[in-house]
C-alpha cells in the first residue's frame, strides 16, 4: 500500500500533523475543564477559563477540518495515480493475458477496486498515527491522575479489544468476496452489451438478467457479511467506553468518598475517558479500511503481474514481463531507418501453440512473401491462417522457429517500429464507439483531409459520408452498430490505408461485401499490392487469383505454394477448395 501513497509522504504527513495538533486541543480541553470546577469551587472568575474552552474548541475543529480536506484530497490524487497506472498496464498487456482473463473483472479492477483504495493509503494510515499517539497520550494523562482508575479502563479496553482482533480477517475475506462478485457483474454486463443483438433476438433478457442478478446477489451477501463485522468492531469501541465509564464512575465516586482523589480529578479521568473514543474509533477503523483496502490492493496487484509488451526500443522488461519478451532479446534493440520500401516476410519452421498443454497450430510452418505483391492464405477452418497475421504482429511468440521481417526476427524489433510498418485489417473488423473520423485515424492521428478522402473514395466511402446527417463527425455506435456489416468493413479497410503501411494483413476482408463493393475494393487492394506487401486470407475465389502466390495451409501445415493455375493441376486439396468453397462463396 505504501508506494500508492509514497508520492504524497509529504502532503499525507502535514494532514497528519495537523489532525495531531487539533487532537492536541482536545486533549487540553479536559484540563480546562478540571480548572474550571476547581475555580467554581473557589468561588473564582471563570471568563478566562471559558474562553480558552471556546478557544480551544474553535481551533481544534478548524484545523481538523483542514486536515480532512488535505487528505480527502490526497486520497483522490491516490485513486486517479492507481487508475492511470492500472489502465496504461491494461492496455499494453499481451494478447494471450487478455484472451485468459475476463474484460469486465479487468474493468472492475480499474473502477470499484481502486476506489478502495481513497480511505486506506491516507486516511486509515493518519488515523492510525494519530490515533495511536492521542491513545498513548490520553493514556499518560489518565495515569497521571490516577493510577488505579486507568488500570480498570485499560483492563475493560483490552477484554474487548482482543475480541474484536478476531473480526478482522473476516472483513478483509468479505470484501475479496464482494469485489470479486462485482468483477462478475462487469463481465456478465460487459458480454451482454457486446452481443445486445444477438441477446434480444434469442430473447434472452430474462436469463441475461438472472446472472447478472445472481452476480450482484452474491456482492450483496459477501457485502452485508462485510457490514456486520465492521459494524461489531465498530460497536465495540462504544461498548469498550460505556463499560470503563460505569467501572471508572463506580470505583471512582468511591475514591471520592474515602478522599483519595478530587471531585474535579474524577470529572476530568471522566472526560478523558469519552475523548478516548476518538483515538480507539480512529484505531479500529484505521484496522477495518486496512482489512478492505487489502483485499482491493490483492485484486489490482494481480491485474498489476499480468505479463506486458515491451513497447520502447530501450524500455527494460518489466514487473510482469516475460523472459525473451522485448526488444533485447536475440539481436540488437537499435531502431531501424523509416523506409517506403514493400516489407518482406519470412517463415522458418515456425512451431507455435497458444499456451502449454494446447496441441500446436503450427508445425514446421515454412514460407516466404517477396514485397511488393500480393500473397493469399488459403485453407481448411482451423488450418493456422490467421494466426501467421497474429505472428507477424507480435500479438504470440513462436515456440519455435523464426518470423522474419525485412530479414529481421520480429523479436528483435521494436514493437512500435514493426506495427507502424504493418496496417492490419481483422476477421471481424472492429469499428470504435465514436465519430466516423476518429475511426479512421485511430491508427494515423495526424492524417490530412486530403488523405482521409482518398482513403474514402479507395475505399467506396465517399458515398457513405455524403449521406451522414454529419459526414465524418457522425457518431457510428457501440462498436459501429449504427453501420452495416459492409461499411464496417470498409472503414477498417480504409483505416488500415490510410496509416500508409508496408505491409498491409487483410483476414477475411470482403467477406461481408456485396459483389459491386467487393470489386471496387479488391481494385483498391490491387492497385496498393504495387507498392506494398499484401497478406491476405481469402475464401473467395475472386480475391484469391488476383494473387501473385497462394500459400495453401492445411492441420497447421504448408502444402503447397503457387500461383491459382498452379496449385489448381497439382495441389487436390487446393483444386477441391476452388470447385466448392470459393465457387460457393464467389455465388
Amino acid at each position: 500500500m505504501y508506494r500508492h501513497f509514497r508520492p504524497h509522504r509529504r502532503v499525507v504527513a502535514l494532514g497528519g500533523l495537523l489532525a495531531l495538533i487539533g487532537a492536541a486541543t482536545g486533549l487540553a480541553q479536559p484540563l480546562a475543564a478540571k480548572a474550571l470546577v476547581d475555580r467554581l469551587g473557589d468561588d473564582g472568575s471563570i471568563t478566562g477559563i471559558l474562553l480558552l474552552l471556546t478557544a480551544l474548541v474553535v481551533a481544534g475543529t478548524a484545523i481538523e477540518a483542514v486536515a480532512s480536506y488535505l487528505l480527502e484530497r490526497t486520497a483522490e490524487s491516490v485513486v486517479l495515480a492507481a487508475r492511470r497506472t492500472l489502465i496504461g498496464r491494461l492496455l499494453r498487456l499481451r494478447l494471450p493475458e487478455v484472451e485468459r482473463t475476463q474484460p469486465g473483472d479487468l474493468m472492475s479492477r480499474v473502477t470499484s477496486d481502486t476506489t478502495l483504495l481513497r480511505a486506506v493509503t491516507t486516511r486509515s494510515i493518519v488515523s492510525a498515527a494519530t490515533g495511536g499517539l492521542t491513545f498513548l497520550a490520553t493514556i499518560a494523562l489518565m495515569g497521571v491522575m490516577d493510577a488505579v482508575l486507568l488500570g480498570v479502563t485499560l483492563g475493560v479496553i483490552v477484554l474487548i479489544g482482543g475480541a474484536v482482533a478476531l473480526v478482522m480477517p473476516k472483513i478483509a475475506q468479505a470484501t475479496r468476496r464482494s469485489q470479486e462478485a462485482v468483477g462478475e457483474i462487469s463481465t456478465v454486463l460487459e458480454r451482454a452489451f457486446g452481443a445486445f443483438r444477438t441477446l434480444k433476438a434469442s430473447g434472452a433478457e430474462d436469463r441475461e438478467s438472472a446472472v447478472v442478478a445472481a452476480a450482484a446477489e452474491r456482492a450483496w451477501q459477501h457485502g452485508v457479511r462485510s457490514a456486520k463485522w465492521q459494524s461489531v468492531a465498530g460497536s465495540s469501541v462504544g461498548l469498550a467506553v460505556q463499560v470503563s465509564f460505569l467501572a471508572v464512575l463506580g470505583i471512582g465516586g468511591a475514591r471520592v468518598a474515602s478522599g483519595a482523589i478530587t471531585v474535579s480529578t474524577l470529572v476530568a479521568f471522566l472526560l478523558y475517558l469519552f475523548f478516548l473514543i476518538d483515538p480507539v474509533s480512529k484505531l479500529v477503523e484505521a484496522v477495518t479500511q486496512y482489512q478492505v483496502g487489502s483485499a482491493a490492493v490483492a485484486r489490482i496487484e494481480e491485474a498489476e503481474r499480468l505479463e506486458t509488451e515491451t513497447l520502447e526500443a530501450d524500455a527494460p522488461p518489466g514487473p510482469g514481463t516475460p523472459a525473451g519478451v522485448g526488444p533485447d532479446r536475440g539481436g540488437p534493440a537499435t531502431a531501424v531507418p523509416a523506409t517506403t520500401v514493400p516489407a518482406t516476410v519470412v517463415f522458418e519452421d515456425v512451431r507455435f501453440r497458444y499456451r502449454d498443454g494446447l496441441p500446436y497450430v503450427h508445425h514446421g510452418v515454412s514460407f516466404e512473401v517477396p514485397g511488393p505483391g500480393m500473397t493469399a492464405f488459403v485453407g481448411p477452418s482451423g488450418a493456422g491462417k490467421t494466426t501467421v497475421f497474429g505472428l507477424i504482429e507480435r500479438f504470440y511468440e513462436a515456440s519455435g522457429g523464426r518470423v522474419l521481417v525485412d530479414g529481421r526476427d520480429v523479436r528483435d524489433w521494436p514493437l512500435t517500429e514493426l506495427r507502424a510498418a504493418i496496417g492490419y485489417v481483422e476477421q471481424d473488423a472492429p469499428v470504435l464507439a465514436g465519430t466516423l473520423r476518429e475511426n479512421l485515424v485511430f491508427a494515423a492521428p495526424d492524417a490530412s483531409d486530403a488523405e482521409i478522402h482518398e482513403v474514402l473514395v479507395r475505399a467506396r466511402l465517399d458515398g457513405l459520408v455524403e449521406r451522414l446527417p454529419d459526414g465524418l463527425e457522425t457518431l457510428v455506435g457501440h462498436r459501429g452498430s449504427k453501420l452495416s456489416g459492409g461499411e464496417r468493413q470498409r472503414v477498417a479497410i480504409a483505416r488500415a490505408l490510410l496509416r500508409g503501411p508496408r505491409l498491409l494483413l487483410l483476414d477475411e476482408a470482403t467477406s461481408q461485401l456485396d459483389a459491386v463493393n467487393e470489386m471496387a475494393l479488391r481494385d483498391a487492394v490491387a492497385e496498393a499490392a504495387r507498392s506494398v506487401t499484401v497478406l491476405v486470407v481469402a475464401h473467395r475465389l475472386s480475391t484469391v487469383t488476383l494473387a501473385d502466390r497462394i500459400v495453401v495451409m492445411d492441420a497447421g501445415r504448408v502444402r503447397a505454394v503457387g500461383t491459382h493455375d498452379e496449385l489448381v493441376a497439382n495441389d487436390p486439396l487446393y483444386g477441391e477448395l476452388a470447385a466448392t468453397q470459393f465457387l460457393a462463396a464467389a455465388r
